[in-house]
C-alpha cells in the first residue's frame, strides 16, 4: 500500500507520500533554489560579501522574504493549499530569522522546518478523517 501511495500524486497520496513530497520541496527550495546571493543576503548581520551592486541596508528583508516565498510556493504547489503556502511563508521567515540571529543553529533550523511539514500533513489528514 505504501508503494502505491508513493507512486500517486501528493494530493491523492497517503500521509507518508505527502510528507516525502514536502521534504523534497524543502530540499529544493533550501539548497539549489536559494543560491549564494539569497543565502548570504538574508542575514542582516553579514555586511562584507563579494557583491558589488547597490544594496540598501534593508536588503536582507527582501532576500529573506524572497527565500521564504520560494518555500511558500513549494508548499502551495505540493499541498494545493494557499493557506498552507502562506503559513509556510510566515514560519520559514521566522525560523530563518532566528537562525540568522543565532537563536538557533543549523540542525535546529532544519528540524523546525521538518516539523512544520509534519504539521501540514497532520492538519491535512486530520481534516480528511472528519
Amino acid at each position: 500500500m505504501l508503494a502505491a501511495q508513493l507512486l500517486s500524486s501528493p494530493e491523492n497520496a497517503g500521509p507518508w507520500a505527502l510528507l516525502f513530497a514536502l521534504i523534497i520541496g524543502h530540499a529544493l527550495a533550501d539548497y539549489p533554489l536559494q543560491g549564494k546571493f539569497l543565502a548570504i543576503r538574508k542575514n542582516r548581520h553579514i555586511k562584507s560579501i563579494d557583491y558589488t551592486g547597490d544594496s540598501p541596508p534593508q536588503l536582507w528583508i527582501y532576500c529573506l522574504s524572497a527565500h521564504s516565498l520560494v518555500h511558500a510556493g513549494a508548499v502551495w504547489i505540493i499541498t494545493g493549499s494557499a493557506l498552507f503556502g502562506f503559513i509556510e511563508f510566515v514560519l520559514h521567515w521566522i525560523i530563518d530569522f532566528a537562525k540568522c540571529e543565532k537563536w538557533t543553529n543549523f540542525h535546529q533550523d532544519q528540524l523546525l522546518h521538518l516539523l512544520s511539514k509534519v504539521g501540514y500533513v497532520a492538519a491535512i489528514w486530520g481534516m480528511q478523517a472528519k
